[in-house]
């Protein structure tokens, strides 16, 4: 018995496969308590907990932590002179017209940051050596008479030479042997010390939070009778055993996310797909990713509530606008969606919890394309006068019938999402025709017929059980880890030497730390080498494939540099400026050799009946007919719904949608629409 179980900002979901059978369900977060949220599940499900031989976990316990600023009181310590760097950032403006804007707050304010004496160069010599005396005489008081529960430690180009960071975590340790210790080289070993500053800070923010919720997690677990595997999702794709995340939690801060494009990425495969866009919408949000053979891209750094985060995460672009984001006016009488939500409590106001604004929940139960009467299977009640009052203040203010205030919110909705998935599409080199949509989520099939038309798009997969596809994603990947190391180097005849001399030293450090966490078995490589030319600010990725490392050339490199460099900027195939390495990543993967198969639960076929919808600004006959009835070699054309207990389709004109033998569902467009 495999379980997985994500926690969601609205809903809790479960997927357990057993024997080749799935069972699959959705519980209403508990955004308090997460953990409840999912020992819920679990008691739903009926599944006896000492029968579970693997659970793996994914929850939005980490990135609440940092958005709702209620991590554990956080110390900075750095090398003097450099006190205010969290609080200087970098000088961008996220929004250039905002004549009041502010950069984003750090976690940790000025009070809380701490200066040490030493200095390591850029090469990582010595300049100064680490005064530790100073440090046990006047830090550590400081320290203790702060009340810390964590400490964050990055010191000047720490990132080449760790020795004053580990001198100095030893010694807080030694002197505060309750309080939790990070250091950026155990973080992230990349230059940029603003990026770096924060990304250290940011782990050691949550780290006592995620600690404890795991270990909670683990004991009840344990007290249930529970004997089996227990892991926890990590932002990159991959797993990790419980005690690793306890060690290193910024990596979860995009675990839900990540899950399930690595749960859509494994399922489609199975029908031949390997290009993909997926669409995962929830209840809170919407996040997007382009996965190209198989594989989803990964990026070095992205943001959480302004602040950057460097380490290897699936790169996805979120934007509010899931199935309790708000639909509002705003000062300039412009209809918008999002990005606040409605969340678990109180939810959209057809849930009857009490909410009160309208939400695109609300509007899919106005316009009938979200059926009242078989929410979650109808196990949960749904007021659809409640969502008609909601979005009634909406029509009046625009003159429109309801129905209509709903279709322009649904379709402002789509609009974002359009433009969430050109910015990781078109705009890096990925044109959106040549991918297959993949939607899942509570919400995601419902917007995705809407979402490919104005893409562009002619082909959408949709899997089963669509609403639960991140709970499966979580059982579906592998164990991994990455690591990363700021190395400069010119691409001249010295460059294939300092290439492999570095993989050797990352590739044995990955192995001993993945064998110390139980993973054992073949373990599988990815090296990449971040390059620029030279002058540049920025670099790109270049994948090095390891079967060629032994021949490389600089001539290997510079081919290698142009290729990516042109798909990108358009230019630098035919350059010949001087290039240089700048960072090197090394990925490591612990595969599933027995990776369980999602599949259509049975008992699910129903009798087909007619109904009426309202898309495209106007009332249309259609058919209801459940997911499970439409079997292998049988098709149905549009406007149709098609139901099952996690998610529901909806299936404009001019669409026709078959299953095929690995249970998936595939759309196709039958002529271009008007």
């Amino acid at each position: 018995m495999r379980v997985g179980i994500e926690v969601g900002g609205t809903f809790t979901d479960l997927v357990a496969i057993a024997d080749g059978r799935v069972t699959v369900l959705k519980v209403p977060s508990t955004p308090k308590s997460p953990d409840i949220g999912a020992f819920n599940a679990l008691a739903e499900s009926g599944i006896p907990i000492p029968s579970i031989t693997e659970l793996a976990h994914g929850s939005t316990v980490a990135t609440n932590a940092v958005l709702e600023r209620k991590g554990f009181p956080t110390a900075f310590v750095t090398t003097a002179g450099f006190r205010d760097i969290l609080a200087l950032q970098r000088h961008g403006r996220s929004r250039i017209y905002d004549l009041a804007y502010h950069q984003p707050p750090a976690v940790v304010d000025r009070r809380s940051s701490f200066e040490v004496s030493g200095r390591i160069l850029a090469d990582g010599s010595v300049l100064t050596a680490l005064d530790l005396a100073a440090a046990e005489r006047d830090l550590v008081p400081a320290l203790a008479a702060g009340g810390y529960r964590a400490i964050a430690i990055c010191l000047l180009n720490a990132y080449v030479n760790p020795a004053h960071e580990q001198a100095l975590k030893a010694l807080i340790r030694a002197h505060l042997p309750g309080v939790h210790v990070t250091v950026s080289s155990d973080v992230t070993r990349e230059f940029r010390e603003f990026e770096r500053a924060s990304t250290v800070t940011l782990s050691a923010y949550v780290q006592p939070v995620m600690d404890g919720y795991i270990a909670r997690f683990a004991e009840r677990l344990k007290e249930h009778g529970f004997a089996g595997r227990f892991s926890v999702m990590q932002s990159n794709g991959g797993r990790v055993p419980g005690e690793a995340m306890r060690e290193n939690a910024v990596t979860a801060l995009l675990s839900g996310p990540a899950a399930g494009v690595t749960g859509a990425a494994r399922q489609v495969a199975r029908s031949g797909y390997g290009n993909l866009i997926t669409l995962d919408i929830g209840g809170t949000s919407t996040d997007v990713c382009v996965v190209a053979d198989g594989r989803p891209q990964l990026t070095n750094e992205f943001m959480i509530d302004g602040l950057p985060v460097r380490i290897p995460v699936v790169d996805i672009n979120t934007v509010g606008a899931g199935g309790g984001s708000i639909i509002w006016v705003d000062e300039g009488g412009m209809l918008r969606v999002g990005p606040h939500s409605a969340g678990a409590d109180p939810g959209p106001a057809c849930y009857g919890r009490g909410g009160t604004v309208p939400t695109i929940t609300d509007a899919h139960v106005v316009r009938r394309t979200m059926r009242a009467d078989a929410f979650l299977g109808g196990r949960m009640r749904i007021d659809a006068d409640a969502a008609r009052t909601a979005l009634a203040p909406i029509a009046e203010r625009f003159g429109m019938s309801i129905e209509e205030a709903a279709d322009a919110a649904v379709r402002v909705a789509t609009a974002n999402i359009v433009r969430a998935i050109q910015l990781i599409s078109t705009e890096r080199g990925h044109d959106p025709r040549d991918y297959v949509l993949v939607p899942y989520g509570g919400a995601g099939p419902l917007h995705a017929a809407d979402v490919a038309r104005d893409l562009g798009i002619r082909t959408i997969v949709v899997p089963p059980s669509a609403g639960i596809i991140s709970a499966y994603g979580l059982l579906a990947s592998d164990f991994s880890q990455f690591d990363s190391r700021t190395l400069r180097a010119a691409v001249d005849d010295t460059a294939p030497a300092v290439v492999r001399e570095t993989f050797d030293a990352m590739r044995e450090r990955a192995v001993a730390r993945a064998r110390s966490l139980g993973l054992d078995g073949e373990l599988a490589l990815e090296f990449t080498a971040d390059m620029r030319f030279v002058g540049q600010a920025f670099e790109v990725p270049v994948p090095l494939p390891l079967d060629s490392l032994a021949t490389l050339t600089a001539a290997d490199l510079r081919a290698r540099f142009g290729a990516a460099h042109q798909k990108v900027y358009h230019f630098g195939a035919a350059s010949d400026r001087p290039v240089e390495i700048v960072s090197f990543r090394l990925g490591l993967i612990a595969p599933q050799e027995d990776a369980p198969r999602l599949s259509e639960p049975s008992g699910t076929a129903g009798e087909d009946r007619a109904i009426e919808l309202y898309t495209d600004r106007a009332w249309r006959q259609g058919t209801l007919l459940s997911r499970g009835s439409l079997v292998p070699g049988r098709s149905v054309t549009g406007p149709a719904l098609l139901d099952d207990s996690t998610s529901t389709l909806l299936l404009p004109d001019a669409w026709r949608a078959e299953r095929d033998a690995a249970d998936n569902l595939i759309l196709t467009r039958e002529t271009r629409d008007a």
